[in-house]
């Protein structure tokens, strides 16, 4: 395999597709980083670094020139943002820039990193707990809560354009990632961090899909093996209430998990206090509105598609939740 372009590598997920990548020896692995990203841990990797924004298409065509194949897993994913647009433009416009410029390169094969966020959830039927989120389920409105989860699905949307129109695009939508070099860290980073740092007195009733970030960053080389064109896969393995998480950090660490559990209207009421000061400060919240609202279903999915037809790994989330401890203890993030 020749050139192949990872966008986002900067990031969670893309770092660890990137090193997959090049620890399979896959191809020549060129990343493309913005001129103010942070580079420590990315040019530490085997890979060259192209300089590019995905709002500016003239970088993006010189970064795409003689690619063969396209990782495109750059996004902003963040629950707030003072100006909500800047998720739109990275997220849909900056998609579509890529997209474009990746027909007109020729590129053999793409693979684009969505999320469950653009993957629907079926109302609880009776006698059930849950419903299962999966490939067949687009969101509904009431689903797309905040401007992130509605970037991705808009994102997802012009994906499926191009599709119809002939570009060879894989959509992988990851669930939760956990392991090493959440460098930010990521909103469900920063959910192990704050119990690390004793910032997690009490919990909300909630549930989340979690997978090793590695088993993520396979499932996109699989993808691009064997995934199907114009097909989605979620890339997540284990449904768990976020107490369930929470007892499982607590045996890492050695310390207790919360026992209080917070009524639902106390967690909206102090989301929106923070958020409403942070739209003052300009700040980010310590407790997103956002996230308090998503927090309000079980966010739960089905990776089998994935399992069944890729062969997606299914590495125990308490393998990665102990990775994601150690990383953050080893580079200064606990107090």
């Amino acid at each position: 395999m020749g050139k192949i372009l990872v966008t986002g590598a900067t990031g969670f997920v893309g770092y660890h597709v990137a090193k997959n990548l090049i620890d399979k020896n896959a191809g020549e692995v060129f990343c493309l980083v913005r001129a103010n990203s942070e580079k420590k841990y990315v040019s530490q990797l085997k890979a060259t670094c192209v300089e590019g924004d995905l709002r500016d298409r003239a970088s993006l065509d010189a970064a795409m020139k003689g690619s063969e194949m396209l990782f495109h897993v750059a996004a902003d994913y963040r629950l707030w943002a003072k100006n909500p647009q800047e998720l739109i433009q990275s997220n849909v416009d900056g998609t579509r820039n890529i997209l474009e410029s990746a027909a007109a390169a020729g590129i053999k094969k793409i693979v684009y990193t969505s999320s469950v966020s653009a993957v629907g959830r079926p109302a609880c039927a009776p006698g059930r707990e849950h419903g299962e989120g999966d490939e067949t389920m687009d969101p509904t409105q009431e689903q797309l809560i905040g401007p992130y989860k509605q970037s991705k699905y808009l994102a997802e949307l012009e994906v499926r354009k191009f599709v119809k129109k002939g570009l060879p695009v894989i959509v992988v939508n990851p669930s939760t990632p956990m392991g090493t070099h959440d460098i930010k860290p990521t909103p469900t980073g920063k959910m192990v961090l704050d119990f690390l740092n004793g910032k997690m007195p009490a919990y909300l009733d909630t549930g989340l899909n979690l997978a090793d970030v590695e088993d993520v960053a396979e499932g996109h080389w699989l993808a691009l093996e064997k995934g199907k064109i114009g097909e989605r896969y979620i890339l997540g393995n284990k449904n768990l209430m976020l107490k369930e998480i929470l007892e499982i950090l607590a045996k890492i660490v050695g310390k207790p998990a919360p026992k209080i559990k917070i009524p639902y209207w106390i967690a909206y009421a102090a989301g929106f206090c923070s958020t409403g000061w942070a739209e003052i400060t300009g700040n980010p919240p310590e407790i997103p509105l956002d996230g308090v609202k998503m927090a309000g279903e079980l966010m739960f999915y089905n990776a089998g598609k994935a399992v069944r037809e890729l062969g997606l790994p299914q590495t125990s989330v308490e393998s990665a939740l102990e990775k994601a401890v150690k990383f953050f203890r080893d580079n200064g993030y606990v107090r």
